[in-house]
């Protein structure tokens, strides 16, 4: 077979329990001013942006602190933040530093990329398919990722998502080179998160794994990284969503949800993805639900299509010589037995989705994640899909 294919990735990855103390000693490797961003007002309450500020000052660094919004990243946010730093006279020695969850992380990625890139007025020129088509033409300011959820996998992807609801969309901001430099996960962060956040960001993480293994892009890096991450998220993530403390459960889940940030950053994604940014625009259904509710109906629709896959990924869980018609099946009804069991609600009435509203998820579900998807859905399809689902 000829395989020919590239594989992106973080320069380091420092993975472990409580490695958040090294934060600051990482930095001092990249420059000597820290721009610290942070998002979640549970992380200031419980003093971890106060300790990550002053992990980075012992160390020399001189740090400008910055608060996001604890929400989806919008256009005027970005603006807004590119302008702080902008004021602040960015220069070569500069780290941007993002503690939070992915949507912090794409924040960041997104202002660490335009105060390099100034010749556009807004983040919305260079979004793609609805911008002026602008690039990023030099290296944005490097950038140290500590994510606290552990779901999108964003700290190590080469992209940042964001949204806007005057002329609703979703869509990315994109460069190899907006990967960050230096990726800092410590699960010990992401014990403080409540159930249903785990449960949300875990599926969104699974979805990941499963749309990157089985997408028409698919790469044999990724794949073996997907099947490590699916083996260590299928069993951990009801552990986690009962038991927040248990350390083994989030050391997975925070495990699986990087590997899978690092799959779907070389392999793409699917239909559930896709239909997600518009769930997540028109109906402000949370990004990691929406994955989740979409997830067993993106599988029966690629299920002929990827059949050998879906064997494979059941294969990692079942030991009985079964067809791959029967493992293929037995994976997708295990993947619905897993959104029952960590509360993911079936249909989309259940979240507020509004019938009369599936003409528009038709037509915001068009872009990077379904063109991943392993065979081509047409819209007549996709508004059935939707209708069926509702």
């Amino acid at each position: 077979m000829t395989m020919k294919y590239d594989f992106w990735s973080p320069m380091q990855i420092v993975f472990g329990w409580g490695r958040r103390s090294e934060l600051g000693k990482l930095a001092a490797t990249v420059g000597t001013r820290a721009f610290l961003i942070s998002g979640s007002r549970t992380l200031e309450i419980c003093g971890v942006i106060e300790s990550a500020a002053a992990s980075l000052e012992e160390q020399g660094l001189r740090v400008h602190r910055f608060s996001a919004a604890s929400r989806e990243p919008e256009v005027a946010d970005v603006d807004r933040l590119v302008s702080e730093l902008v004021m602040s006279e960015p220069c070569a020695t500069d780290v941007i530093v993002a503690v939070g969850g992915g949507s912090t992380i794409d924040l960041a990625k997104a202002a660490a990329a335009l105060v390099q890139n100034r010749h556009g007025h807004s983040v919305v020129e260079f979004l793609e398919g609805v911008g002026k088509g602008l690039q990023i033409t030099h290296r944005p300011l490097p950038m140290i990722a500590v994510p606290t959820t552990a779901g999108t996998g964003a700290e190590c992807t080469k992209n940042a998502v964001i949204s806007s609801y005057d002329a609703p969309f979703k869509k990315s901001l994109r460069s190899d080179w907006m990967i960050p430099k230096i990726v800092l996960v410590d699960p010990e962060l992401t014990v403080s998160l409540p159930s249903h956040t785990t449960a949300f960001t875990g599926m969104d993480a699974i979805t990941q794994l499963i749309e990157s293994f089985i997408s028409r892009r698919a790469a044999p890096i990724p794949q073996a990284m997907a099947l490590r991450g699916l083996k260590l998220a299928l069993p951990a993530l009801p552990v986690a969503v009962r038991d927040g403390a248990n350390r083994e459960s989030r050391e997975a889940m925070a495990h699986a949800a990087m590997l899978s940030g690092l799959a779907l950053a070389n392999s793409g994604l699917g239909l559930a993805h896709g239909v997600a940014a518009a769930l997540g625009v028109h109906c402000q259904v949370p990004h990691g639900q929406a994955c989740a509710m979409l997830l067993p109906t993106a599988l029966r629709v690629n299920q002929q299509a990827r059949e050998v896959e879906l064997a494979e990924l059941e294969s990692l869980f079942e030991s009985r010589p079964l067809t791959n018609p029967e493992l293929a099946e037995g994976f997708i009804r295990r993947i619905e037995g897993l959104c029952l069991e960590v509360g993911i609600p079936v249909r989309l009435r259940d979240v507020g989705v509004l019938e009369e509203q599936i003409p528009a998820l038709v037509t915001g579900s068009r872009g990077n994640s379904m063109s991943g998807n392993p065979r081509d859905v047409a819209d007549d399809e996709l508004s059935r899909i939707l209708h069926d689902l509702w």
